[in-house]
């Protein structure tokens, strides 16, 4: 039986609950057993993008010696905490120590979640149905910096009922960034028009994401465009039957 860590991230623990019991839930019908480090905190993806250093290496270690525990994989709903880990933790400790190597070995072992599924248990159809027009949102850090293409779109492709429409502009940024969001409020907010305007115009009842932070700034988006189109976690989507 396989068996992986659960890494919940921050956004996901504080808003998108159900989304974690989701993942929970459709792992443990895939037959693997889920283990969960209490000691986990955030990953430091909001300090180290604003350049905190000093105090992103404190959360890493934690993070760390938290995971370290269990030499299981580490399996995450949210391509961009996933990707802190994968590619920024070790530049945060200097080469041939031991935080180092601990990095090295942690990050080879720490995967998001349709990722997982996909390229390490060799699934796509995970029994779901939807039958609803579908569109999906590329996010950056999943895309870009996990090099994910194919993986969200392989899972989509066997829900049942599931009719796809592509986005224009699937891989453009909607306008989040953690922290941009906040310190350029303007672009930010024409990022994220530019992109509810396309998925209104997709025709589409429902736009799908792999990230949290996309998630919820496109469905505020959304909102107050007046749009029924709902905003969902590719997690809920594989969740429904």
């Amino acid at each position: 039986m396989p068996k992986v860590q659960l890494f919940i991230t921050c956004l996901a623990d504080q808003f998108y609950t159900a989304t974690l019991q989701n993942m929970t839930h459709l792992l443990e019908s895939l037959g693997v057993e889920l283990v969960f480090p209490t000691e986990q905190t955030c990953c430091g993806q909001p300090l180290f993008n604003n350049g905190f250093e000093n105090q992103t290496r404190a959360v890493a270690l934690n993070f760390l010696r938290a995971f370290s525990k269990n030499s299981a994989p580490i399996v995450g709903p949210s391509g961009s905490c996933v990707s802190m880990v994968k590619h920024h933790y070790a530049e945060l400790f200097s080469p041939g120590s031991t935080e180092h190597a601990q990095a090295v070995e942690i990050a080879a072992r720490t995967f998001e979640f349709t990722e997982y599924l996909v390229n390490e248990l060799k699934v796509t159809d995970v029994g779901a149905a939807y039958p609803h027009k579908v569109t999906y949102h590329a996010s950056c850090h999943y895309l870009r910096e996990m090099g994910l293409k194919s993986e969200a779109k392989a899972l989509l492709g066997a829900v049942k009922g599931l009719e796809f429409i592509p986005l224009k502009e699937e891989d453009t940024c909607c306008g989040f960034g953690g922290a941009f969001t906040v310190t350029y409020p303007e672009v930010s907010r024409a990022m994220m028009e530019s992109k509810v305007k396309n998925i209104l115009a997709s025709g589409a009842d429902t736009v799908i994401t792999c990230e949290p932070g996309c998630l919820m700034n496109i469905a505020g988006g959304l909102h107050k465009a007046g749009s029924t189109i709902q905003a969902m976690h590719i997690i809920d989507l594989l969740a429904a039957r």
